[in-house]
Order: structure tokens, then C-alpha cells, then sequence
């Protein structure tokens, strides 16, 4: 009796050991894509700016007309069309290196 005792203890202690590793396995994908979205930056909303394009240490910059703030543009060719002229950009401002990445250039209005 002992030693049947003793195996099916043995054989049901593999048994909740091996689905409770088997439920781990399926729980840390999930586990991993959540942290996964978490750490993600989320996409930024594009932003209208309207001011002008200047020429700076050679290279075209974009002067926003109510703050007189002055930022990179990551598209200089688009913005060469639009040299000393007044514009309106459409894009996505990166805050920390000032930097607008342009979407559209038009002429403001």
C-alpha cells in the first residue's frame, strides 16, 4: 500500500507541477507583450505651426510668429521651397532637441 501510495502521490505531484508550468508558459507571452506596449513611446498628433522659414548657420529653420520660438526642420528640401516666405506647417514637434518633422509645408494664408 505504501508503495502504491507513494506513487500515485508522485505521479499527481508531476501532474500539477506540469500544468502549472505549462499555464506559466502560456501567461508569459502576455505578460511580455504588456510590458512591451507600456515601454512603446506613444505616436505623437500631428501639430499645425505658422510662421516663417529663415535661413540659420546653413540651414533652414522655422520661426513660430506667436512665441518667436525657433526650431530645426527635418525636411530641408521641402522647406527651401519655402525660404522667407510665411507658411503653415503641419508635423510633429520633438520638444527635447526642438526639432519640427515635417508632414506639409503650405503657404499661410
Amino acid at each position: 500500500m505504501n508503495l502504491a501510495f507513494s506513487l500515485a502521490t508522485t505521479l499527481a505531484l508531476s501532474l500539477v507541477l506540469s500544468f502549472g508550468l505549462a499555464a506559466n508558459a502560456q501567461a508569459a507571452p502576455i505578460q511580455s507583450s504588456a510590458a512591451q506596449a507600456q515601454t512603446q513611446p506613444q505616436q505623437k498628433a500631428a501639430q499645425t505651426f505658422t510662421g516663417e522659414i529663415w535661413m540659420s548657420s546653413g540651414e533652414y529653420v522655422f520661426v513660430d510668429q506667436s512665441t518667436n520660438a525657433v526650431y530645426k526642420l527635418n525636411n530641408q528640401d521641402k522647406a527651401k521651397e519655402f525660404a522667407g516666405k510665411a507658411v503653415k506647417i503641419t508635423g510633429t514637434l520633438d520638444a527635447r532637441s526642438k526639432t519640427i518633422e515635417v508632414q506639409d509645408i503650405q503657404p499661410a494664408a
